[in-house]
């Protein structure tokens, strides 16, 4: 959540003080990826009434603070965040409700990431982030202190804390005090000051088209663009762009801190109180005329990615040009899955040793020829032992088209990030890696894997 501390004219708090009843609008499935595009990852919450978000998908945050992280979640925001179904839960129609529930000072509220931290555009694409969500449906006097957000923080904030906000934020949907307005804000650089003006971030808000942002679900969509130079980030409300910087507005170490690193992981929650409500009001937030239990409503999140060519990939197939996690593989022989303290957490592949393979089914490589393979390593293996890892297509006999060679790194969880050239690859693919090495040992840990151009 973002650390800022923010003013607007007293007229903006005078308008809608009415307190208007929430109603349900009809949840809408997942949107099929728009054509050339493919989806990368997607949330659509569907499951029985009163259950929780799916625990594959997303962490659930609670308390005050991350463990050594900055207390009131670094914003000044007073809410307790709970797993409790009262707080978060689906609604068995498809949609997921984050309830605050409190008053005065005293609250609670929930707070969900994805699991996933590597969302980020190959070389050449576009990433696409968007959600379609209802602001808690509460104005005036009775919304003071909420403060619904849809946001991604850079993946290295996991287990620092203290990064922020070198390793960027994208805030995707911001609302405080039940304003008919969403804002749209950059976080990056140093705190205070720096290229993104913090604590303020480079922002802009516009009022939400047609129906108000609190009747109604609205599409909240981010775009970060590295198929442009320099590359972009764009912001939308209902498909009208309102906001957008430029890389070329930042220096190259800025950009890079922001840009250079595994990907973002996304987080939905509802706040209550802090520096964002608490600027614009002007005063303290919640107050007493604060009313409880108005919850935001999200129908779907979802991910997506350009590049693809003719007929879109159906859900389930893998972009060869994203971040591939090694633990998605649909089929294996040898290895184990365990925990990674690599950037960006989450899990990586290990326990690999000569004969061992991961497969992975519908590797979609697009028109353009792919001609160069990175993978994400690490060994512990003793002076001595060594190995191959190997790219093959259809078999994990057929000939390799590519591989690199790996010995010891200085541990299991020392990673590198080493590229291959193969062979040129276009179409959908069936991908297998495969181990070789002269001796029976593990001699390699895998974290992700991903095919470029160059």
């Amino acid at each position: 959540m973002p650390r800022r501390r923010l003013a607007v004219a007293a007229a903006a708090l005078s308008a809608a003080f009415s307190l208007v009843l929430y109603a349900v609008a009809a949840s809408a499935a997942v949107p099929p990826p728009p054509s050339g595009w493919s989806l990368v990852w997607a949330d659509d919450f569907n499951g029985p009434a009163g259950s929780s978000p799916d625990p594959g998908n997303w962490i659930v945050d609670t308390g005050h603070s991350y463990p050594g992280g900055p207390a009131n979640w670094g914003t000044g925001e007073i809410q307790n965040y709970t797993a409790n179904p009262a707080n978060l839960s689906l609604d068995g129609t498809g949609n997921l409700r984050i309830t605050p529930h409190g008053a005065n000072r005293d609250w609670t509220s929930a707070r969900i990431e994805t699991r996933r931290s590597d969302f980020k555009p190959a070389d050449g694409r576009i990433l696409r982030i968007e959600g379609r969500i209802q602001m808690p449906n509460v104005t005036g006097q009775a919304a003071l202190g909420y403060w619904p957000a849809f946001w991604a923080l850079g993946s290295p904030y996991r287990g620092n804390y203290w990064n922020w906000p070198g390793i960027g934020e994208f805030d995707i949907m911001e609302n405080v005090n039940g304003i008919n307005s969403v804002w749209a804000v950059l976080h990056c650089g140093v705190a205070p000051g720096g290229p993104c003006n913090e604590f303020s971030g480079l922002g802009a808000s516009r009022a939400c088209p047609g129906a108000s942002c609190q009747s109604a679900f609205h599409t909240y969509r981010f775009e970060w663009d590295r198929s442009v130079s320099p590359n972009q980030l764009r912001w939308y409300v209902d498909g009208q762009q309102y906001h957008s910087v430029s890389q070329s507005q930042f220096d190259a170490a800025t950009w890079n801190n922001m840009t250079g690193h595994a990907g973002y992981f996304i987080l939905l929650n509802v706040a209550m109180g802090g520096a964002f409500p608490d600027g614009v009001a002007g005063f303290s937030t919640p107050t007493a005329a604060t009313v409880s239990g108005r919850p935001m409503v999200v129908d779907y999140v979802a991910v997506w990615q350009s590049g693809t060519t003719g007929p879109t990939n159906p859900p389930g197939d893998v972009d060869a040009r994203s971040t591939i996690q090694a633990e998605r593989h649909q089929a294996q022989s040898g290895t184990i899955v365990e925990a990674t303290t690599d950037t960006g957490g989450g899990q990586n592949v290990g326990a690999i040793s000569n004969g061992d393979w991961l497969r992975f089914d519908k590797v979609a490589f697009g028109a353009t020829p792919a001609t160069q393979f990175r993978a994400r390593v690490a060994s512990g293996a003793a002076g001595g032992v060594s190995g191959l890892v190997q790219v093959r297509l259809g078999s994990p006999t057929a000939p390799p088209i590519g591989d690199f060679a790996l010995a010891g790194t200085g541990g299991w969880q020392s990673w590198r990030t080493i590229p291959a050239n193969i062979s040129p690859v276009t179409g959908t693919h069936t991908v297998y890696l495969t181990f070789s090495s002269g001796q029976p040992a593990d001699f390699v840990n895998v974290n992700w894997f991903t095919f470029s151009t160059s």
